[in-house]
């Protein structure tokens, strides 16, 4: 039996525990009233200043994309305004190459020149960029310490340009007057890129050696680098004559450019269709296993082979405009298929070139460039270029029968272009034993029917079907959309 004292303090605590609980529960039933009645009163209010907070938030930093910053319509060609960097000397030679690629009344830019036209370039021609003269650089604070003052002009082009005011300009683009432009293509590029931030696009050289004496994150102006009008705003208006005075030691005008960018936080873009051509001899290698992105420019076509065999350097550019004058979207473009009764490989260069293989070679290894070209510096050892290449062979079975473009039609009856390729000398090897000594020596000409009424698409390879006509030694090659997950191999 428990004591009167056990008992009693048993009950206190009882009592207290439920007293306890019974305060705590109409603590919490009040303080849910209390937080009911301030959520009905202010509820509105308040989520309507965090809504407003958090749209304020979203304006400070708006989504990364790319293709969703601007409502502007897509970039065209006057949208685009070319710097073109010559001098009295060079445009006497050069001109050819300008006029190949400038549209009267259509491109935009300028020519800028280091002195007043002399009476010989005089009326100036309509068929040429107007001229600007460069401001006088002798008159800089830095001029004593710089090291090439031709080279510092060239880049203060982007401010005399900048000063012309020429309105309405999305892009700048710097370049030689020794390069060529596929406008269409170019327009097809940019027209990716946003062009109301700072955008620096270009390339590198295709030579290891000579991205290893400027850098590798540099566009070669030579061949072309674009800048958003933004980015050439600012560098007109705040970095140009800085830039020298910091890098008054450098003797390119793109090393500068290049530097002076990295300055303010902007980097290379790549655009592989951007060709310095830092290269000797025979390009047409290079040019026949293009990559898959569009054909832009060429640049140093002085110092390398006329790139069609027979014909001076101007009769050859003259030859390649003709093809880009229907399509530029396709010019250049490699397209591979196969002939297996024969076991024949077929590799197109649209416009350009097209070869035939006596044997079934994968399009992995059709695709390197054939190394008919020399490195820009001998004095350097392998690897020397940018990209993989195939050794030349006399090796039958790996040795092409090459063709080079030679007209182009428009078959309005199937709506398509019919480009021609004819056998550019002899092969002079036996056949392919492993192919069943089968060889397409007796093939004179390849015809490539391509469609007329679409553009390629930017990046994505096409297929083709091969017909051989063997009462009249042609070759037929139609291209076409691949199949989904068709192998080419």
């Amino acid at each position: 039996m428990s004591s009167p004292n056990v008992i009693s303090s048993s009950f206190i605590q009882q009592k207290f525990q439920h007293f306890s609980l019974g305060i705590l529960c109409k603590v919490i039933a009040i303080s849910g009233l209390i937080l009911l009645l301030l959520y009905t009163l202010f509820f509105d209010q308040t989520d309507t200043q965090a809504s407003q907070l958090f749209r304020s938030f979203q304006l400070q930093w708006p989504a990364s994309s790319p293709n969703d910053t601007t409502t502007d319509p897509p970039t065209n060609i006057n949208h685009i305004g070319f710097i073109v960097i010559s001098s009295l000397k060079s445009w006497k030679y050069r001109r050819p190459y300008v006029e190949s690629w400038w549209r009267p009344n259509v491109t935009r830019g300028h020519l800028f020149l280091d002195k007043e036209p002399t009476q010989e370039f005089l009326p100036w021609t309509a068929t040429s960029p107007p001229f600007v003269v460069n401001e006088d650089v002798t008159k800089l604070r830095i001029y004593p310490h710089i090291v090439s003052d031709v080279q510092v002009r060239m880049f203060r082009s982007i401010l005399d340009m900048y000063r012309v005011g020429d309105e309405g300009l999305r892009w700048f683009i710097m370049c030689d007057d020794d390069s060529i432009f596929m406008v269409d293509n170019l327009v097809e590029v940019l027209r990716k890129y946003d062009h109301t931030k700072y955008q620096y696009i270009g390339s590198n050289s295709e030579c290891v050696k000579s991205n290893s004496d400027f850098s590798f994150d540099m566009g070669f102006g030579g061949a072309g680098y674009a800048l958003s009008y933004p980015l050439a705003q600012a560098m007109a208006t705040k970095l140009v004559d800085g830039c020298i005075e910091r890098y008054n030691y450098l003797w390119a005008s793109d090393q500068i450019a290049q530097s002076c960018l990295a300055d303010v936080g902007v980097h290379l873009t790549i655009e592989k269709g951007i060709h310095q051509i830092d290269l000797h001899g025979d390009i047409s290698g290079l040019l026949s296993s293009h990559p898959p992105s569009p054909f832009l420019t060429l640049h140093h076509l002085e110092l390398v082979d006329p790139i069609f065999p027979s014909m001076d350097r101007n009769q050859a550019l003259n030859h390649l405009m003709k093809a880009a004058q229907f399509d530029q979207s396709r010019l250049l473009q490699q397209t591979i298929c196969y002939q297996r009764e024969s076991n024949r490989s077929f590799s197109v260069s649209w416009g350009y070139s097209a070869h035939i293989y006596d044997n079934i070679i994968p399009r992995s290894v059709l695709r390197k460039p054939l190394e008919t070209f020399r490195p820009w510096a001998n004095n350097w050892k392998r690897p020397y270029y940018m990209f993989n290449t195939r050794w030349m062979t006399n090796n039958p079975c790996e040795a092409p029968h090459v063709f080079f473009f030679r007209s182009i039609e428009y078959a309005s009856r199937k709506n398509q272009f019919v480009t021609t390729y004819a056998r550019s000398w002899p092969r002079n090897l036996p056949p392919c034993s492993a192919s069943g000594n089968h060889s397409a020596d007796h093939i004179s000409e390849i015809r490539v029917f391509s469609p007329a009424r679409t553009r390629k698409t930017a990046g994505v390879i096409e297929c083709c079907d091969v017909e051989y006509k063997a009462e009249v030694n042609v070759t037929d090659i139609k291209i076409r959309t691949c199949m989904k997950d068709e192998v080419i191999a």
